[in-house]
């Protein structure tokens, strides 16, 4: 058989190409896929602007966060923010707030024609402000995500608009940004949320049993479709995620077969629509243990990270620290087979108690500088976009640490 020689135009060639691919396969980095999933607060109902409040806060970590966010050179600022809480204040003494009635009950004239001018001006920087924020807000090029949030369905690089709709987060996006600054190698988020969902009944993990229905639900005409629906969403989750994973080329642009992937963690932040009924409380604990302990087995990780978020709705650390949901979470933290490798993150330390000021302040009548601070009730934390940023950098530090150890 004959071979090229030595230093010929071919040999030189095919080396050339085998070195190539030799050091592209072995540069190539596994692609990292952390899991999020949930319930309302997962999907995120924070407005993008509302992360600008940041910038009221003294305290150096939040500085941090908004640097993460905006970059060092953004011109979103405190004076910025500032500013527009100045119009949204005098928008309020002109219009009464969200009803408009001050203004409605004005004569018609030329009085009233000018605070009419006045109020559109106001009313049209106050748009200009809210999407000035959002524009600002950076777009990640090395962690991409593959999203249901609702009705809310994104795949792409990481940025906002991944929560309830396109101008919305959840703690997805400060999530993903911080281990972007922790991680190395490309990322991939694949979450999968739906809005009032519990884990006792929609979310319900296989090893949990079967689900026992209540006298009511006995004695109506859909026993049989209740039972069969129990533990729908989690199959839909894993549905979703098994689909996001057979197609891992079209989802990451730096995914290499060759180098291949890991489930690198889960994020879990649910709770609240297990807080009303007896049996939804008081079995939150077992049906976390479970639900942890089939997802291992579900993806063959029987050590995976897994976070749980801590519901925080009541605010206070007494308040939390009564609510049987969120004992029920940090207990299974606790569980002893799971040391090292499942830490609860508390959310309540997460709020924002700079929003919840405004809030107070009776938000009809005050709707606009209300609309720059927050933009939905207490039980989706008030749609601050300060806490799901601060939330999701808390997961991402805890997730970061159970990789670490």
């Amino acid at each position: 058989m004959n071979r090229p020689h030595l230093a010929s135009p071919i040999f030189l060639a095919v080396l050339l190409l085998s070195c190539l691919v030799h050091t592209e396969a072995r540069s190539a980095e596994k692609l990292k896929v952390f899991l999020l999933a949930g319930q309302s607060n997962m999907v995120g109902h924070a407005r993008a602007h509302t992360i600008a409040t940041l910038y009221a806060s003294d305290s150096q970590r939040d500085q941090q966060l908004a640097r993460m966010v905006f970059g060092a050179d953004s011109d979103i600022s405190l004076a910025l923010l500032n500013e527009q809480l100045q119009r949204g204040q005098k928008l309020d003494e002109l219009t009464g707030g969200i009803s408009g009635d001050r203004l409605k009950a004005m004569s018609a004239g030329p009085e009233k024609t000018e605070v009419e001018a006045e109020v559109k001006d106001l009313k049209d920087a106050h748009e200009a402000y809210k999407k000035k924020v959002a524009a600002a807000c950076t777009v990640c090029e090395r962690v991409y995500i593959t999203s249901i949030a609702d009705r809310n369905r994104q795949s792409g690089k990481l940025s906002i608009g991944c929560g309830a709709d396109d101008r919305k987060i959840g703690p997805e996006y400060a999530f993903g940004l911080s281990i972007a600054e922790q991680v190395d190698g490309p990322v991939l988020i694949i979450k999968t949320s739906w809005g009032g969902k519990s884990l006792h009944y929609n979310f319900r993990p296989p090893s949990a049993g079967l689900y026992e229905l209540s006298d009511k639900e006995k004695s109506g005409d859909r026993s049989e479709q209740i039972a069969k629906d129990a533990g729908l969403n989690y199959r839909l989750m894993n549905e979703a995620i098994r689909e996001a994973l057979d197609n891992l080329p079209q989802l990451h642009p730096d995914y290499h077969p060759d180098a291949g992937y890991e489930i690198a963690g889960f994020v879990w932040f649910q709770g609240f629509n297990d807080q009303f009924s007896d049996a939804f409380r008081d079995n939150y604990k077992d049906n976390m243990i479970a639900f942890i302990n089939d997802i291992r087995k579900e993806y063959s990780t029987p050590k995976m990270p897994f976070v749980i978020g801590v519901l925080g709705t009541p605010v206070t650390a007494e308040k939390v620290a009564e609510n049987a949901v969120s004992v029920g979470q940090r207990a299974a933290a606790k569980w002893p087979a799971f040391a090292g490798n499942v830490a609860a993150v508390e959310s309540y330390t997460q709020y924002s108690h700079y929003s919840n000021a405004v809030f107070k302040k009776g938000w009809p009548e005050h709707y606009h500088e209300w609309d720059t601070v927050g933009s939905d009730r207490p039980y989706h934390y008030l749609g601050s976009g300060a806490f799901f940023v601060r939330l999701g950098d808390a997961f991402a530090d805890a997730m970061v640490d159970m990789m670490n150890d």
